[in-house]
């Protein structure tokens, strides 16, 4: 098949920037390291795949194909080549080969048939369209907490839950939990899924990158599909149930409080330089009026510090936790005060801010350390 198309080195390095990451990662399919160019009259599409997560991509072009036009070539190569190129890039296909032009650059690539390449998702069925800021807000909430290689398969995934009250995700390592909720989206149907880490990642990224005001959400087959103008991505799911985290979120008989966020962060920063990468704890007492941190470390030192606690009344709370793991949810609140609420010293923490001007409302936990470490 002959033929010939010209782009912009913009637009074409940017479909084959989203690809880098899909098409880089190693399978146990070779074929996966390429990328599958579809050139038709009016339109080239791009696809990658790492047999988890799929990216589809197209734009606009005026080509001379009278026939649709399919082959494969290295994602890097081809990446790392349009890269170092400028201006408009004429493609010309001849005899299986792709001549790349460009500014007095002249390329020649060998390209292979499309025919082993995976066989990408059809039929998708769009449940809703989602605002893409706001999607991203939300998911960076959330996405920190996602673990990279947790024994348990269901914490490496973030939970996505939808029914008739709105939607939900959640992402825990066992240790700390991150939920956030909106009534903005809803579906009368209950629906849960589970993302794999690199899937929310690259999702966050795409959006980030692209810009689009709007997606859709929707499915095809057993892969979820989040789709804007000019792109699909696919993601497969954990199938291991999530854990039943509910009875977590229970706050009978926990006492309400605030603190001045950024003076807690410098705390929590101060109190983790003193760990020199060990899992030692922080004592926290939380008093009427005050909240005394103390951390005791053999190899640096010692570090007391009083803070200013507000709405805090009754008997005082002495517990511990590891200031990291405070220290990492709280930086993604917003709010100059740091709502929370506190029950006892084998009972966790529960931060939450409702936000009512984005209509979510975040809730972070962080379970206390044994009197042991």
């Amino acid at each position: 098949m002959d033929g010939k198309f010209i782009v912009t080195q913009k637009d074409v390095l940017s479909l084959l920037t989203a690809m880098q990451p899909i098409c880089s990662k190693k399978t146990a399919l070779d074929v996966t390291e390429s990328i599958m160019f579809q050139v038709t009259s009016k339109e080239l599409i791009l696809k990658a795949t790492d047999l988890q997560i799929s990216l589809q991509s197209s734009m606009g072009i005026e080509s001379n194909f009278t026939e649709n036009f399919d082959f494969l070539i290295s994602g890097k190569r081809i990446f790392d080549l349009v890269k170092e190129m400028e201006g408009d890039i004429e493609f010309n296909f001849l005899q299986n080969q792709l001549h790349l032009k460009s500014d007095g650059v002249k390329l020649l690539l060998n390209i292979r048939p499309a025919d082993d390449f995976p066989q990408f998702p059809e039929r998708i069925e769009n449940l809703m369209q989602i605002n893409s800021t706001y999607l991203v807000d939300l998911l960076n909430k959330v996405a920190f907490l996602i673990p990279q290689n947790n024994s348990n398969a269901a914490l490496n995934g973030m939970l996505l839950e939808f029914n008739d009250n709105g939607m939900l995700m959640v992402t825990t390592d066992g240790h700390r939990l991150a939920k956030i909720f909106t009534d903005k989206y809803k579906l009368h149907e209950n629906q849960k899924w589970l993302l794999p880490k690199r899937a929310v990642l690259e999702l966050k990224k795409i959006l980030e990158e692209t810009q689009v005001e709007n997606i859709f959400l929707g499915t095809c087959g057993n892969q979820l599909v989040f789709s804007g103008a000019s792109f699909n991505f696919f993601t497969k799911l954990i199938s291991d149930p999530f854990p039943h985290y509910e009875p977590i979120l229970e706050r009978e008989g926990f006492r309400a409080a605030s603190l001045d966020k950024q003076s807690f962060l410098k705390t929590l920063k101060r109190t983790s330089c003193f760990l020199s990468g060990q899992f030692v704890s922080t004592s926290f007492k939380f008093q009427p009026g005050k909240l005394a941190v103390n951390l005791q470390s053999k190899e640096v030192g010692k570090i007391d510090e009083s803070l200013l606690l507000n709405d805090f009344d009754g008997q005082e709370v002495a517990t511990k936790f590891y200031s990291p793991y405070l220290l990492a949810g709280l930086q993604v609140f917003n709010e100059d005060a740091i709502n929370f609420f506190i029950h006892d010293d084998s009972r966790p923490i529960i931060f939450e801010a409702d936000v009512k001007d984005k209509n979510y409302k975040f809730t972070y936990i962080v379970m206390p350390v044994s009197a042991e470490q």
